[in-house]
């Protein structure tokens, strides 16, 4: 099952780089701007734009610690059908 925590390690990491996007099995990967993910069968259910979410914390552990954006994430992922602990 996905969790929070690991999709707000995803989003910081994946600063500068690209979109998170999340499928519908719950897995997600970086996807650069222009181009397409591979061979996908559907399209995204989730995609989260990295440094609006969490550029602006200067450490990991504060956006892991943000009840706001925790719930901003929770909230995007669960109104996709994608379960989220």
């Amino acid at each position: 099952m996905l969790s929070t925590d690991e999709v707000i390690r995803k989003l910081w990491d994946a600063q500068g780089y690209g979109n998170l996007v999340v499928w519908g099995d719950g897995t997600m990967n970086v996807v650069t701007p222009g181009s397409e993910p591979e061979e996908a069968p559907d399209n995204p259910h989730v995609v989260f734009k990295p440094l609006p979410l969490v550029g602006g914390y200067p450490m990991l552990d504060h956006a892991t610690g943000d009840k706001a954006l925790r719930q901003r994430i929770t909230d995007a992922v669960r109104g996709a059908g994608i379960e989220i602990e």
